[in-house]
């Protein structure tokens, strides 16, 4: 079985959330504005709600208090507030199954990857903060194929086995793979498609930045062990050196657990 036929097999394979479609859409035209997508944000109360409990919290730390979408969008910008609304929207999908796991390191590998992209200034941070949050989209597919198998990947990576060799033993194809595909599959950026795809192997990218960043991220939020195997290579090629990565670890920490304080409940 390929990876479209396992896309196709799996019938009750949720769509891309309305809202992240309409948000996207709106942000595609170059005359949209920030009523537009207040307009969309506020048509669900659950995301309004999140939205400005985030926009108050101390995650953004303003002065005033911030009680309209129109004045949180203006305020954050269009780009900052697409990412809110794909971080609460997707969350559903991401806890499969109460395994908020998932949900957890993709927060945090989304956080880690905009604050390495704006320190680095290697791209855009707001970018960066997307493909970071969906890297891992393809365990959610492999998952939803099996979640017996799926529980049987997570025992023997988590004593020391490669998630890649692993997922081809069990599903004949990966998470890189399969996340690739579903993201091409929702018309998603060319960019985020391919860092999903790559970000185990950023080598072999035809856009190593991307994939890279996430890579190293990646890998430094499960733990330090991961992150010093990382390969020299890919970190001297692109210019990432981190020297203190125990410090760079507790700050992506500490910043992604008031994300997920505020949007978690």
């Amino acid at each position: 079985m390929d990876i479209n036929e396992i896309l196709n097999s799996i019938k009750e394979f949720p769509a891309m959330p309305n809202v992240i479609m309409h948000a996207l859409n709106i942000m595609k035209d170059p005359e949209s504005s920030t009523k537009e997508l207040a307009k969309i944000i506020s048509y669900d109360q659950s995301l309004s709600t999140k939205v400005l409990t985030l926009v108050n919290s101390s995650y953004y730390g303003f002065p005033q208090q911030i009680t309209s979408i129109n004045r949180a969008i203006a305020l954050i910008g269009m780009s900052k507030a697409k990412n809110i609304i794909l971080a609460v929207a997707m969350r559903p999908m991401l806890t499969n199954q109460n395994d908020k796991e998932l949900w957890k390191h993709s927060i945090r590998t989304a956080v880690g990857c905009e604050h390495l992209a704006k320190y680095l200034k290697i791209m855009d941070s707001d970018e960066a903060f997307v493909i970071g949050f969906l890297h891992d989209l393809g365990k959610m597919v492999l998952c939803l194929k099996s979640s017996e198998m799926c529980q049987k990947v997570k025992e023997l990576t988590s004593q020391g086995a490669s998630v890649i060799e692993v997922e081809q033993m069990f599903f004949k194809t990966d998470h890189c793979q399969m996340g690739s595909l579903l993201a091409k599959k929702w018309q998603l950026p060319l960019m985020v498609a391919n860092a999903i795809k790559y970000h185990h192997s950023p080598k072999l990218s035809p856009m190593p930045v991307a994939s890279a960043l996430v890579y190293v991220i990646d890998a430094l939020v499960q733990n330090e062990s991961t992150y010093d195997r990382l390969d020299q290579e890919v970190l001297k090629k692109l210019n990432i050196k981190i020297d203190q990565s125990e410090i760079l670890r507790d700050s992506i920490f500490a910043k992604s657990d008031l994300l997920l304080n505020e949007i978690s409940t």
